[in-house]
């Protein structure tokens, strides 16, 4: 490993960091998702049940200890249920809003991550081989292919580490993007749901 890292020079090890740092943006986001996911149903029926019984502190209350877009949403909506349903719902969407860069949270770093670690890799190829051709230049070894041959495979591992943290890197932005996407969809659809539910009940409260 020491050999290998000897090989490719600083470029290799900048490329290995950033998959270090790939990896631990994947785990984060999957771990996210994978949370807020198996919260809302739970904290939905909690809130759906308190509200019917108009006891609105304790939804709010169940909405701060248990932090998730949906909470979010449902606390805004919680606190602005005694106006028009229209308030409301202006509300709720500004709330979303201010969801969305929570939940693209570190894609942006995955994405420059993914997009930068084989040109890295391909600078690392290019400034190889201008120090092999430089050392043959210097002792005159043109005539023996080997002595270039191992100059170019040394530098063609930037090239490979380049790609191979590039890949997966690659795969899991659309992934983690596509979630996005699905997750404000979702959030817009139970805005108008939220609305019904907080304006039924707010309005018999008032």
């Amino acid at each position: 490993m020491v050999e290998l890292f000897a090989r490719g020079g600083v470029i290799l090890v900048i490329i290995v960091l950033l998959s270090v740092v790939a990896a631990a943006i994947i785990i984060e986001r999957l771990l996210y998702f994978r949370k807020i996911r198996g919260d809302e149903g739970q904290i939905i029926n909690r809130l759906k049940q308190t509200l019917e019984k108009h006891h609105f502190d304790e939804a709010l209350a169940i909405c701060e200890s248990n932090p998730s877009p949906v909470a979010n949403l449902m606390r805004v909506g919680i606190e602005h249920r005694q106006y028009s349903q229209e308030v409301i719902k202006a509300s709720i969407s500004d709330a979303a809003n201010m969801e969305i860069p929570r939940l693209e949270r570190f894609l942006t770093s995955l994405g420059t991550i993914a997009h930068i670690s084989p040109l890295l890799g391909l600078l690392g190829t290019v400034t190889g081989n201008i120090q092999a051709f430089g050392v043959l230049g210097e002792f005159g070894a043109a005539g023996d292919p080997a002595i270039l041959a191992r100059g170019i495979s040394e530098a063609l591992i930037t090239t490979a580490a380049g790609i191979i943290v590039s890949i997966p890197a690659i795969i899991f932005y659309n992934y983690l993007v596509s979630k996005v996407n699905h997750s404000i969809i979702h959030l817009e659809n139970r805005v108008s749901e939220m609305v019904l539910l907080l304006k039924g009940n707010g309005r018999n409260a008032v």
